[in-house]
């Protein structure tokens, strides 16, 4: 999913790094990001930010694709396409980004046909409030200069 304008984003900071997007009221979000920081390569560190939806980035990110009105899916922003990847897409970058195995695992899940994908993605996610309370993310200082506004 891209769009076509071609409204700069660098007053927010992402530069030319990903930008994995949450929901920033959702527990089983902060936890999956915290899971992405946890698991990553140091050599990956730096290709990555992280912003949550309700956010300034977000806001923009959301206003310069019109299609990803309503979406409270999680969002994968590559400014080298400009493009967004939402739901199980933007699950699987985020699962590639680790490497190793998981790459391999993001590799085998692109070959389950994406409606399909989308289906269970939604059904968790319908149900993600129940899954996990709702948490604060609570980064570290290193992790902190990651996180959009």
């Amino acid at each position: 999913m891209a769009n076509a304008t071609d409204t700069p984003l660098s007053d927010t900071r992402s530069d030319t790094r990903s930008v994995l997007l949450y929901d920033g009221d959702c527990g089983l979000c902060a936890g999956s990001v915290q899971f992405v920081l946890r698991h990553e390569p140091a050599a990956a560190r730096a290709r990555l930010a992280f912003a949550p939806l309700q956010g300034t980035f977000g806001t923009r990110v959301r206003e310069r694709f019109p299609e990803l009105t309503g979406v409270d899916s999680v969002v994968w922003y590559d400014p080298t396409g400009p493009a967004v990847r939402v739901r199980s897409a933007a699950a699987l970058a985020a699962t590639a980004h680790l490497g190793g195995l998981w790459a391999v695992m993001a590799t085998l899940g692109r070959l389950v046909p994406r409606p399909l994908r989308d289906a269970v993605y939604d059904q968790i996610a319908r149900r993600r409030f129940q899954i996990a309370a709702p948490a604060c993310l609570l980064p570290s200082a290193e992790e902190r200069a990651r996180f959009l506004p």
